[in-house]
């Protein structure tokens, strides 16, 4: 799962089990994983078109569900990605983790962004409330959307406690069977275009050619849509034999993956939040991210920050974390105590403080 995945599995799952008293209906879109069910007071329910393009979504949400909140008699409706039903007066809340598509429309295929632009603002004025994982991203909603700063509330994503240092012995194994044993920069998202991979395999290119280094980059993650430059940024690398596509990662080896790795590299130029910045402090591995939007607040001065449009300050920022090794062990203990600011159980009791508020305004 990528961060809007994480959000709701870790927040739902916390906030179902400590609140039996009450009644959760989950509306799935397609056949259910049991390892969902998190508790014996949820109700799985699946409600049909599965939502594979925009006009399924406008669908699921606009006629599916407000059949359902109606049959089940819903109190509030929950929503962690943001869409809402247009078309029910039940009360809803909905988390909007960032708002790329306002700042970068060409990043989305023309169909996905006409809804996201039409419908999203709808959304905002329609919650009664609304969360967000970020200062940034709050502060964005309000300026986009002229929202009142009151109805919305920062929750901060968490990490997984299963991202922790390993040692010596196992980093050693790690790197062999990923890298041939040698030392590896990791990036870790779904290659989305804001991810900026292209200046990635560029910085280093460019990074290699000037250090004479024999690290590799090893990136974890999976396509989201074809995207031409990413490809044509690879195909021209002088490198590109060090660089090592691993796919999707079970989370298992995802952990063991980041905390083996010289650094996290995170070039993207916007994110909400930014979860594998916290994945890879919580696992002992010194990040060098983006500037911008919500990345310096995630990564405070645990971080060294570059400019995610300059290819030449991202291989700086390479350079910097493998020529300074008491930077990289002053990185690792700052990035330690920074990664304790944000954890899911934090996170769901600001989600449940949110439900709560709305429950008890309706009554």
């Amino acid at each position: 799962m990528e961060g809007f995945g994480w959000f709701t599995y870790e927040t739902v799952k916390r906030i179902v089990i400590a609140h039996p008293e009450h009644e959760f209906y989950f509306f799935f879109d397609r056949k259910y994983d049991n390892s969902f069910i998190f508790a014996k007071n949820v109700t799985p329910v699946v409600l049909n078109p599965p939502t594979r393009t925009a006009v399924l979504i406008k669908y699921w949400f606009n006629i599916s569900v407000p059949k359902a909140l109606k049959k089940y008699k819903i109190d509030l409706f929950f929503s962690p990605d943001g869409f809402l039903s247009l078309k029910t007066d039940i009360p809803q809340i909905g988390v909007m983790h960032d708002l790329n598509f306002e700042h970068y429309p060409n990043d989305l295929p023309g169909k996905y962004l006409r809804f996201y632009k039409k419908y999203f603002p709808q959304f905002a004025e329609k919650a009664i409330h609304l969360l967000t994982v970020s200062k940034y991203s709050k502060q964005d909603i309000i300026e986009q959307y002229d929202i009142n700063p009151d109805k919305i509330t920062v929750a901060y994503n968490g990490a997984n406690d299963a991202f922790k240092p390993l040692s010596t012995e196992e980093v050693q194994s790690v790197k062999q069977k990923y890298s041939s044993g040698v030392d590896y920069f990791v990036f870790v998202g779904a290659l989305h275009a804001r991810k900026n991979v292209p200046r990635l395999f560029e910085a280093f290119d460019l990074y290699k050619k000037n250090s004479q280094s024999d690290f590799k980059l090893i990136v974890v993650g999976e396509k989201l849509w074809k995207d031409e430059a990413l490809e044509n940024a690879y195909s021209k690398m002088q490198f590109k034999g060090d660089v090592i596509f691993t796919g999707h990662l079970s989370l298992d080896e995802l952990t063991k993956v980041v905390a083996s790795a010289k650094s996290l590299v995170f070039p993207s130029y916007f994110e909400g939040f930014g979860i594998p910045v916290v994945e890879a402090m919580k696992a002992g591995c010194p990040v060098i991210c983006s500037n911008k939007t919500s990345l310096p607040e995630v990564a405070g001065d645990a971080a060294i920050l570059f400019d995610p449009f300059s290819v030449e300050d991202m291989a700086n920022a390479m350079n910097e974390i493998d020529a300074n090794e008491i930077l990289r062990t002053e990185l690792i203990a700052k990035g330690t105590e920074q990664a304790k600011k944000f954890n899911w159980d934090k996170t769901a009791e600001k989600v449940w403080e949110s439900i709560s508020m709305c429950l008890h305004a309706k009554f």
